[in-house]
């Protein structure tokens, strides 16, 4: 067993391997990689990425990336393409090819009979002299020097430069549809990530209590509403129209200073200056503005400045936006 104390030197270099041939990428993207976009752009079809042993699962990759960009896109294993899955090609159809030598014998099989329904091939290949990388229509390069494994036979520097011309065609892609965050959230409807670009205020406070007292009504009410409304806070009203709140923690500050509350009303300990949200706001934005203020509740409003619910920091812990 080698010493263990390598560990950390071994972890190192491979990334640094790595990292260098990614930077290196740069230097050889060229004519052949603009026009590759720019067919798969006005192309009517989908996009296809095939390939066999880790390129296959690095295509997988990339087509979930193409996916969530809006450029559609299916995965089609390179030996099961010759074996009856070839049918997913369409007429219009791209079809992206990784492969590191360009001359496996999947590849040399698959490559003629892709070219004689007439599809465009798009190679990702670090030999661009291989048969993939003369047969393709477009040719791009992914050479790396060494594969991180000290063999230099693992598949590990060259499928991650795959991966990242992959991401490359993407984001070219991505930009040049004029991709917003509204598209990107309607791709990614569930999770954190989603509910980040779509999920509103008004959506979090449907099931909310909506706590609310006078100016002139007792503290002894200004409790029990807090209590019985269970978000912390309450909104402070004057013939409906929103003019302060008070939080539990202004509760326990006047007891600290005096337990005679009858003398007091609701507008002797409100807070004049509360934070407020419109309805229609993104959830995302009360957070941030609750993390800038270090508060855990919003009122909210509606788009006429009518109070009509509290927006709480646990609503967005719930959702997972926070």
């Amino acid at each position: 067993m080698k010493n263990i104390n390598t560990i950390i030197k071994t972890a190192k270099e491979t990334i640094l391997t790595e990292s260098n041939a990614i930077a290196n990428l740069a230097n050889l993207i060229d004519v052949n990689f603009e026009e590759a976009v720019k067919f798969i752009l006005n192309s009517n079809g989908r996009v296809i990425v095939t390939g066999i042993g880790k390129s296959a699962n690095i295509a997988t990759k990339i087509v979930a990336t193409l996916n969530s960009t809006g450029t559609p896109a299916i995965f089609m294993h390179a030996a099961d393409a010759i074996h009856g899955d070839l049918g997913n090609v369409q007429k219009d159809d791209v079809v992206i090819c990784l492969s590191k030598s360009g001359n496996t014998p999947e590849i040399k099989v698959l490559v003629p009979f892709i070219k004689n329904y007439g599809n465009k091939i798009v190679a990702i290949t670090s030999n661009v002299d291989s048969y993939l990388g003369k047969h393709a229509d477009f040719t791009l390069n992914a050479f790396v020097e060494k594969e991180a494994c000290p063999n230099n036979l693992a598949p590990t520097t060259s499928t991650t430069a795959q991966l990242v011309l992959g991401d490359a065609l993407a984001i070219c892609l991505l930009n040049l549809r004029g991709f917003t965050s509204r598209d990107f959230a309607k791709y990614h409807p569930g999770g954190a990530l989603g509910k980040r670009l779509y999920l509103r205020v008004s959506d979090l406070i449907k099931k909310n209590e909506i706590p609310k007292v006078e100016e002139t009504d007792s503290i002894a009410k200004v409790i029990v509403e807090i209590s019985e409304k269970r978000l912390g806070v309450t909104a402070v009203l004057n013939n409906n129209n929103l003019t302060g709140i008070i939080t539990d923690g202004d509760i326990r500050r006047m007891l600290s200073k005096t337990t005679e509350i009858s003398k007091f009303t609701a507008k002797d300990i409100m807070g004049k200056t509360p934070k407020t949200i419109l309805e229609n706001a993104m959830a995302i934005d009360a957070l941030h503005i609750m993390e800038d203020n270090s508060i855990s509740q919003m009122l909210v409003l509606d788009k006429k400045d009518n109070y009509i619910g509290i927006v709480h920091l646990h609503d967005l812990i719930k959702e997972g936006i926070f």
